[in-house]
Formats: C-alpha cells, structure tokens, sequence
C-alpha cells in the first residue's frame, strides 16, 4: 500500500498530495461525530469509516500525518475557544481553536517520526493512553462506539494488529489474511445495562450563557426551575434532575431556596446544580434533596484550563490573572459521591467529569450527570460529550441518566 501511495504521489504535486491525503485521514477520522450530530447513526459506515482513517494513518507519508493531526484536532475541538468571550477575551478564541489543531498535529506527529508500518501501529496504541494536559476527549477507540466493532484496548490492539501485518506477508495469496483478525475485534458480548427502578424526570434547559449570570435573569430562571420541578411532582416522577449549575449562585447562602427544596423534596428527590462557597473556598456542586434532607457532592474532575490551570504554580497564577480576571481555580472532592435515592445508588457525575474513568470506580450501575453546555453553542460539543459518555457506559455496563443546559440531555447506555 505505501508503494501505491507513493506512485500516486510521484505523479502530481506532493505538498498537495500529502495535505490531500491528511484531509481525508482527518474527515474519516472525525465522521461519525458529524454524522451522530445530524442524526445519523450507521454502524457499517462508522465501522468502515474507523478502519480506514487507522489505515490511513499507518501507511499515509509523514507530511500528511502532520496535517491529518492538525485537521482532526480542528474538527474535534474548533468549538473550545467559544467559552473565552464570556471571561472577556474573545480575542482568544481563534488562538485557542489554532492551539488545540497544533496540539493534535504533535500527539499524532509522533507517528510521523518513522515510515515503518509496524512501529506506527505501536505508537498508535500507545496513543490511546496519551492524555494532554490531562484533556481525554479524543479517545481513538472512539471511532467504534457505534459499529460493528468493540471499544476495548484488546480489541483496538487486535485492528491495529490486522491492518498492519499486511504489509509484511510477502506471498500475494496470503497478502491480506491478516485482515480476518478484525473478527476478533467484533463486539459480539455487549455489557449488561440496567435501568433505574425509579420514573426519572430529566430537565433540559436552554439558558444563554451570557444571561445566565446576569442579575435580571436570576428571577426567571429561579421561577422555572421550580415550575419544572413542580409539573414533575403532579406528573408522578420519583426524581427530577436538573442542569449543572441550573441555580446561578451559591446556594449554601440562599437560605429561603434551601426551604423550599427541602419541603417539596417531600413529594420528590431532586438534584439540581449549583455553587458552594465554603472556607474562602469555591465549589461547583450537585445538590440532592430527599425527605426533607440534602446532600451535596463536590465535583471531584475539573475541566483543564476551563476549572484549573494543568500548569506549574507559577504558570497557573498567571494564566488565571490575565484571562480569568484573577480568579482561582475551583476545588474538588477526594473520592466521588454517591446518592442513595429513594432505595438505588447513584454515581454523581458533574459535566466533564462523567468522561473520566475515575467517576466509574467500583460499583457503578447508575450514573447521574448533569452538564451546562450553553459555553460551547453553538457546536458539536454536546455530541462528542454524549458519544464519551456513551462510551463509558458501555466500557463499565453503566446507565447514565444525563441532564443538560442547551443539548445533551437523555439517558445514555
């Protein structure tokens, strides 16, 4: 295959040729987010599409495994700078969008360092266990979430295996045997996943960022809220989950909210997001109240260079003073929180974090995640968030019953 690559290169210009042939690694490489973005979920064409963005990507010349990290971290992540304007400079998306493409054109850049099939295929696994400033979202057994094939490290070790041990079996006849090994990598024993015994109701929002911290909105947004939580209740739901952050303030110093909670909480569990100001200390927090009680869960996973800094002190200190006005990063939990509610366990998951395999320690049926994906609209974000979280709950037979500000909002299994 590189000797038919490098035959059609030899014949037209290769600057061209080998941007060309990075595009495309990167389109087949990013497809099945577009396609589950607009509602289209094949698994043929996911599977084909996975297979042959790793072929690529083992065989294409060194130049195009450059662009193809460039583009593929341009399609995946253009959206990460959207959150800027609301910290006041907006001047940094598109330095941010640039940063994130040059970030992934090195993680993959790596494979560019040999033309040798093989030891491209080694580089690429051990990819799969790269997370850059501590940011997972491009995991590459992703591609299979929705095909044919598994999402496990043995089963991307066992494609990579058949698609490169073509290059070095000699006799023509037997020349692509070794394909027959991505049969092994068919899921053939999908995870058992439960449902909550319990009538959830999973409130979606749709709150602008730039109105959801303004004083005017909080009214608004407070009489919502409780008009959801109500219609819930004389709808004969167990629980209502609320948005990440869906009360825009602080709630341990909102007294006469925490009542009211608290007394309709009687007829229904409720789990809401909100602040937490504690020892000079700030925290971004899952309420749920039962019975007359609550509870709060810390997040206990921050968003990289959204919720802390994953830099030195030094480089923290300063970051956050010229682009977060000074503020400091948010604090965390030790060890995740689970709910009792109502009987079942829950794992409460905030945001980004029910991306991370931390969350999913031990044992997890049930998870409970809220999210406020209004700082990306609009974009595909919501979409690969919901993939990772699919992800992960087929990777651990987990349920995830998800509940979102803009998009995103379902149970995902």
């Amino acid at each position: 295959m590189i000797k038919k690559i490098q035959t059609i290169r030899d014949s037209c210009n290769p600057l061209l040729f080998d941007l060309t042939c990075g595009v495309i690694t990167a389109l087949l490489f990013s497809a099945f987010i577009y396609l589950e973005h607009f509602g289209i979920t094949l698994k043929i064409i996911n599977t084909l599409f996975g297979l042959f963005a790793l072929t690529l990507l083992l065989y294409i010349p060194k130049r195009s495994v450059l662009s193809a990290g460039f583009f593929i971290g341009l399609l995946w992540f253009y959206w990460i700078g959207y959150s800027f304007k609301y910290n006041n400079v907006g001047y940094m998306e598109p330095i941010v969008t640039i940063l994130f493409a040059l970030i992934y054109m090195l993680f993959f850049g790596v494979l560019a360092l040999t033309n040798s099939v093989a030891i491209r295929a080694v580089l690429l696994f051990g990819l799969s266990f790269v997370e850059p400033f501590d940011f997972n979202w491009l995991q590459i057994e992703l591609l299979f979430v929705d095909s044919y094939l598994g999402i496990y490290k043995y089963q991307l070790f066992l494609v990579l295996l058949a698609l490169s041990l073509p290059f070095y079996v000699k006799k023509s006849s037997y020349k692509y045997a070794p394909l027959l090994l991505i049969i092994l990598g068919i899921n053939f024993t999908p995870p058992i996943q439960k449902e909550a015994p319990l009538k959830i109701k999973l409130v979606s929002t749709d709150i602008l960022q730039d109105k959801k911290w303004q004083k005017e909105s909080l009214a608004p947004t407070i009489a919502l809220i409780f008009k959801e939580i109500h219609e819930a209740k004389n709808s004969g739901y167990d629980l209502v989950v609320l948005p990440e952050s869906v009360f825009p303030l602080y709630m341990n110093k909102a007294p006469q909210i925490i009542e009211e909670l608290r007394y309709l909480s009687h007829d229904i569990a409720i789990v809401a997001g909100s602040l937490l100001s504690e020892d000079g200390m700030q925290y971004n927090v899952t309420y749920m109240f039962e019975n007359g009680e609550f509870e709060v869960a810390k997040k206990l996973v921050l968003v990289p260079f959204g919720e802390y800094i994953p830099l030195p002190k030094f480089a923290q200190e300063f970051i956050n003073k010229i682009f977060f006005g000074g503020a400091s990063d948010f604090k965390t939990a030790a060890t995740p929180t689970d709910f009792t509610i109502k009987g079942v366990k829950f794992r409460n998951a905030i945001c980004y974090e029910a991306t991370c395999q931390e969350i999913y320690g031990g044992d997890v049926d049930f998870v409970l995640a809220i999210s406020n994906n209004a700082w990306f609209a609009p974009s595909i974000e919501p979409t690969l968030q919901k993939l990772l979280m699919r992800y992960y709950a087929r990777k651990n037979g987990t349920t995830i019953y998800h509940s979102a500000n803009y998009k995103g909002s379902g149970i995902i299994k």
